[in-house]
């Protein structure tokens, strides 16, 4: 169960890269340059600190987890995506085994895979994270809050996604999906979300063919609360946006963006490709920054104000660490 840009595969990226020092380009820019601030002026948080804290998220995630498992999908007969959902669906089909054992023994050769792609202390933290769900589930009762349906479908959902994602954000996961998606995402042509997508399409359309139509929608309903959970859970409230504006009056707009805004920025250069006017390969000082959400307004309205041709380009940015984007609060 797995949002479609899912933590694991930033982790690929971010394992894969090689760390060097900042491009010029981007060496001036105070909201790039300085999320990689040297050692010296930011010591590095304690180990045993980010230990425990990965800890702390771990167990958060379980119980969370466990509350909207035991709660509001096992009672009433939902399933989630992924290899939970296939747990759900075989401890149906197979009523003499609990859905627990279900969880661990499917999830067994996606840690192993996850061992040998993402190394030990990823694979043992997912161990962890499994064997400490399955426990739960079995020792911990939690009441039968509700038997409306559509409440069962949207709160399971939420709390298994808020689970899973907490154990994503604790180092671990709760469903070996992702780890699979990753894997054969680097072997074959589908990206991690095509074959998320395809793989949960194929276990809805199972439970309707076994179960029922309807169970299978309500159970697509309670897939997509935990995917926007998760999404919430990992990426956190702040939501970011990067901004990229190609003008004439790039050093008007600059100044605008870093002194009226106070936003940090990154100036680099660039040559006109083909425009409004035919072929103009002059150069051109291009301008970057990384806004909240709740500031994009405002940066187009400054640059429509000295520019109301500027070709602006915005994208969503997953995360956002150090420089000026996090020196000031919200508003």
């Amino acid at each position: 169960m797995v949002p479609q840009l899912f933590i694991l595969e930033r982790m690929r990226r971010l394992r894969a890269a090689h760390p060097a020092a900042p491009t010029p380009a981007l060496a001036g820019h105070p909201a790039i340059a300085d999320a990689h601030p040297p050692a010296a002026a930011h010591p590095a948080q304690p180990a045993w600190r980010r230990q425990v804290g990965g800890l702390l998220y771990l167990v958060a995630g379980i119980f969370s987890a466990g509350l909207g498992l035991e709660s509001f999908i096992l009672p009433n007969g939902l399933f989630d995506g992924g290899v939970t959902g296939i747990s759900l669906l075989a401890a149906r089909l197979l009523p003499n085994l609990p859905f627990s054992v279900f969880l661990v023994v499917l999830n067994l050769p996606f840690i192993w895979l996850g061992y040998r792609q993402l190394g030990k202390e990823f694979a043992l933290k997912a161990l962890a994270a499994i064997l400490g769900l399955a426990a739960v589930l079995v020792v911990v009762h939690f009441p039968v809050i509700t038997q409306d349906k559509m409440l069962i479908a949207v709160f399971g959902g939420f709390f298994l996604g808020a689970g899973i994602g907490l154990a994503m954000r604790g180092g671990g996961v709760l469903d070996g999906t992702e780890i699979l998606a990753v894997y054969l995402s680097r072997k074959a042509s589908l990206s991690v979300g095509d074959f998320v997508l395809v793989l949960n399409i194929l276990i809805f359309l199972v439970v309707a063919l076994v179960i029922s139509v309807q169970t299978a929608l309500y159970s697509i309903l309670t897939y997509l609360a935990a995917s926007k959970t998760i999404e919430f859970v990992v990426n956190g409230i702040e939501e970011y946006t990067g901004v990229t504006i190609i003008s004439e009056h790039s050093d008007a707009i600059r100044r605008a963006l870093t002194e009226r805004l106070g936003r940090g920025v990154t100036v680099y250069a660039g040559h006109r490709g083909y425009g409004s006017h035919g072929e103009q390969p002059s150069p051109i000082d291009i301008v970057f920054t990384v806004v909240t959400r709740l500031e994009v307004s405002q940066v187009t309205t400054e640059v429509n104000q000295l520019d109301p041709k500027a070709f602006i380009i915005m994208h969503s940015v997953n995360d956002a660490k150090g420089g000026m984007v996090k020196k000031r609060a919200l508003h």
